[in-house]
Formats: structure tokens, C-alpha cells, sequence
């Protein structure tokens, strides 16, 4: 679940993200609360929360939120309230690190590379990708499905080339750390930086290129 909150930007609406946008959506409004699916489906997508700020303590927010479990707790009581029986959980960490344990090369292309990536104790994700130092052994940021990337991106199962791709093995660049290169590239972590599982520490990772941490010889 993402939440994304920007009362200049959007007004007092507070806006869950479950999945991908569905192409025919069935939007029920109750009250202040906007519940979407798939209409064909009926797959569970989102919800739009108005008149937040107060109940949730949303007033100092701007952009994605990670919401605490009272947060969740009073967002599961409006959803009830209004007449839903949809019961939402406390977010996991989506971009966390990982554990490439193996890599094959794709079937049908010269630089794609197919991963086995674990991302917790009893994980593993099937990620291709792209990047040229990619290779077993290393530790990485991952951005699971369900994640939401410094440029508002959000990250779902896909394929490449007929491949399945559970989420994608991100770079510096696209973490926007300074001094990252402008160019392809899997951030190889410190084996220091954190157990696989963690969520990914942007604070601590902010000079790990300025103070010479990570080979961008590749």
C-alpha cells in the first residue's frame, strides 16, 4: 500500500494506492471515502480519503507517507464507517535491500539478465535487469512491487521480453544519491550497510558515492 498526501497540491485528500490503475474502474463514493477497483475483476486498487488532516495528523505531509499503525487503524475505521467491509494492514517496507543468490542470462536478449534476488529471511524475487555490473553475490536496493521511487514512479510485476519481473534492482541514479553516475547501474551495497530485509536508509546512504563506498568502475 502507498499513501500519498499533498494538501497544496491535491487538497485535503488522502489517496491509498493497492494496485495498478485498472483499465474500467468501478468507483464507489461513500461519505468521504472513494473506493476503487477493477471493475471486471473487482480486484481491490485504491482508495481516496477526504477530510484527513485532523484525524490523521496529516498537516506537515507532502508527498509519500508512511503511515503508522493508529494511522491505519483510524483510516480501517472511516472505510468502515462509511459502509465498506475492505480492511487494510500496516505497509511493509517496499524498497529494501536484497541478496542477488543467482543470475542466468535472458532467452531472448544480449544484456538482460535474469536474478534470483532474495529480500528477506524466506523471500526470493525472479528481477531481470539490465545493468552491466550485475552479478551473484551482491547486495542491492530492490524496489518491490507495490513501491513508489524518488521520481513518483510506482513499481509493479511486469515482463521483459517475455520474461516475469517482480519489481526491479534499482541505481544510484534512479535513488537520485548524490554523486550516483548518469548511467545504467545496480547500487552494489557495502555488505555493512544493512541485513537483507531492511528497509533501504536514505539518510545513511546520502554519502556512500561521495566517500569513494561504491565501485562505479564497471
Amino acid at each position: 500500500m502507498i499513501a500519498i498526501y499533498n494538501q497544496v497540491g491535491l487538497g485535503d485528500v488522502l489517496m491509498l494506492v493497492l494496485g495498478p490503475n485498472p483499465e474500467r474502474e468501478d468507483i464507489q463514493k461513500k461519505g468521504d471515502v472513494v473506493r476503487i477497483a477493477d471493475r471486471e475483476s473487482g480486484e481491490l486498487s485504491g482508495f481516496n480519503l477526504f477530510n484527513v488532516e485532523d484525524k490523521l495528523g496529516l498537516a506537515d505531509e507532502r508527498g509519500q507517507v508512511n503511515l503508522s499503525a493508529d494511522q491505519v487503524a483510524k483510516i480501517n475505521e472511516m472505510i468502515k464507517a462509511a459502509g465498506f467491509n475492505d480492511t487494510l494492514e500496516v505497509p511493509k517496507p517496499k524498497l529494501t535491500i536484497g541478496y542477488v543468490e543467482e543470475v542466468s542470462e535472458h532467452p531472448d536478449s544480449d544484456h538482460l539478465h535474469v536474478t534470483k534476488t532474495r529480500v528477506d529471511a524466506d523471500h526470493t524475487l525472479q528481477i531481470v535487469s539490465g545493468s552491466p555490473n550485475m552479478r551473484e553475490g551482491i547486495k542491492v536496493v530492490v524496489a518491490q512491487p507495490g513501491a513508489m521511487m524518488p521520481s513518483g514512479e510506482i513499481i509493479w510485476d511486469g515482463e521483459l521480453r517475455g520474461v516475469p519481473s517482480a519489481g526491479m534492482i534499482v541505481s544510484g541514479r534512479e535513488l537520485h544519491l548524490p554523486g550516483a553516475p548518469d548511467r545504467p547501474g545496480a547500487l552494489v551495497l557495502p555488505d555493512d550497510f544493512g541485513e537483507v530485509g531492511d528497509a533501504f536508509d536514505f539518510e545513511k546512504a546520502q554519502n556512500l558515492y561521495r566517500d569513494g563506498l561504491i565501485d562505479t568502475n564497471y
